[in-house]
């Protein structure tokens, strides 16, 4: 039996200690969704409430939250390498924790972007980058299936997050809640990732060293993507569809809480978030022998609809579920993007690329929540951004079918981006 064979039936099994990292993955993406992706859209609507902020101002912070850490993700696989997923995992809790007491004794504008700079921190720590290539030392063959049941704890992050997080505000108050919060994760995830989250097996060690001694190093790896057209028309799509996707999600219950009240804007972004875990685990079976890209396309066009419907309708279970259909997507919108780097090129470039597309992703959605909140308070209602929202969902359906072609020694080549079996092999042996 070769090497490749025994690894996939390692990864199959159930006492494979991999799993056990994706359900470490799965708590952490629960709470870094919950209080630094689905928190936002809470953070917008009650700090308008306390202090009479324009939407433009809160969300402007929400962009810097944004930026900001996508500065911190491009670099996160380096940092892997250099200090080991536990060591990254506490931090970014930790710095999640602090971020959560700050933002709730926020009283002064300034005060609100400091606590982003901090929650960019943890969200860096505990988001898309750092568990796709925390899962990546751990997994090959099975990797599409163990990102998509991580990133589960994403939705879980909404389903679960924002609606306690509402009930946790009405009872203890803003400040009081996200206190809890805090305190409850600490309790919760510091001894989890320091019993749980050990050295990755062998050949995640040998698959590093295989990438800093026969790869290219991580600066021309980064070099080389922003010149291939298929890197481009992927990171270009999912940045022009995430910046409607956090836009739109970010501002769903200031846009719903004037039309069904805000207990029913928040079971609305519950539902969202549920159909998210709904569409991803309904996917990660099937996942790796789709075509990843014109998945992604249905994907697009289906959110583009289900905006259609929201912008247009007042009645409560039409927009409800028009939020259930657009939520099916997004889970998928943040688990494909990996899934098409792992399948069309180098192995060995993986992780560098993850968090390059992510970091690139973070950067374009980053001004999501504030351009919407500026064309809202310009144009006095959520139309006219939500339709900007339609348009980008489009355009992105159309781009992300632009393949490219691949040319062996080039940027697609194996040196780069081309998947080779061969290569493959080696950079798990």
């Amino acid at each position: 039996m070769d090497a490749s064979s025994h690894i996939a039936i390692e990864e199959t099994s159930a006492r494979y200690d991999g799993w056990r990292i994706v359900a470490v993955c799965f708590l952490v993406a629960t709470f870094g969704w919950g209080l630094g992706f689905y928190g936002q859209s809470v953070y917008v609507a009650e700090l308008h409430r306390l202090h009479g902020w324009p939407a433009s101002l809160i969300s402007s912070a929400t962009t810097f939250f944004y930026l900001f850490g996508a500065l911190l993700v491009a670099f996160i696989s380096e940092a892997i390498r250099s200090f080991g997923p536990r060591n990254c995992l506490l931090a970014g809790i930790l710095f999640l924790a602090a971020a959560a007491v700050l933002i709730g004794q926020v009283v002064e504008p300034w005060q609100l972007y400091a606590a982003n700079a901090v929650l960019a921190v943890g969200w860096a720590g505990t988001s898309l980058g750092v568990i796709t290539n925390t899962l990546g030392l751990w997994f090959d063959k099975k990797r599409g299936m163990a990102i998509s049941l991580a990133l589960n704890g994403a939705s879980f992050g909404g389903v679960a997050g924002v609606p306690l997080l509402v009930a946790a505000i009405g009872a203890f108050g803003f400040s009081g809640a996200l206190m809890s919060v805090a305190a409850v994760m600490l309790v919760l995830m510091v001894p989890i990732i320091l019993i749980f989250v050990g050295q990755p097996p062998g050949r995640g060690r040998m698959a590093s060293t295989s990438v800093a001694s026969n790869a290219p190093s991580a600066t021309q790896t980064r070099a080389q993507a922003l010149r291939d057209v298929a890197f481009l028309t992927v990171s270009i799509a999912f940045a022009l569809v995430l910046f409607a996707q956090v836009g739109f999600i970010v501002h769903l219950i200031a846009f719903l809480d004037p039309v069904v009240g805000r207990e029913r804007a928040a079971l609305a972004v519950a539902l969202l978030t549920a159909m998210a875990v709904v569409g991803r685990v309904l996917f990660s079976t099937v996942i790796d022998r789709l075509n990843q890209r014109l998945a992604s396309a249905i994907s697009f066009a289906s959110q583009a609809v289900a905006l259609a419907i929201i912008i247009n309708s007042r009645n409560e279970i039409v927009l409800i579920a028009a939020c259930a259909l657009f939520g099916f997507s997004v889970g998928n919108l943040i688990t494909l993007p990996s899934l098409i780097v792992q399948r069309e090129f180098d192995p060995r470039s993986f992780g560098v690329l993850v968090s390059l597309i992510t970091a690139i992703n973070q950067v374009t959605y980053a001004f999501g929540p504030g351009v919407v909140g500026l064309l809202r308070d310009v144009s006095g209602s959520y139309a006219l951004p939500f339709y900007g929202c339609i348009g980008l969902e489009l355009t992105a359906a159309t781009l992300i079918m632009i393949r490219g072609r691949s040319r062996r020694g080039g940027p697609t080549g194996p040196a780069f981006g081309e998947p080779d079996d061969k290569l493959r092999d080696d950079a798990i042996q």
